[in-house]
């Protein structure tokens, strides 16, 4: 089940809450029962491959070149 997190207005408090994608919209009442809060917007990072190069190492993927690779002329 996702995960959202939401802002209360009245006291600042931000909380998370797990509900179905359906209710993300629906109000929330905040952990101190204050009901005028916000959903806030998340970003999620995402990350692909064998893992993170060395600081100050270059990216994998081969060569230089405007396509990675040197395929270009």
């Amino acid at each position: 089940m996702p995960r959202y997190e939401y802002r209360c207005r009245a006291c600042g408090a931000n909380f998370e809450l797990s509900r179905p994608m359906a209710e993300s919209s629906a109000p929330a009442t905040c952990p101190e029962g204050h009901g005028d809060t916000v959903k806030l917007l998340s970003t999620v990072a995402v990350a692909t491959g064998g893992g993170a190069a060395p600081r100050g190492a270059a990216p994998a993927g081969g060569g230089g070149g405007c396509c990675g690779g040197g395929c270009c002329g």
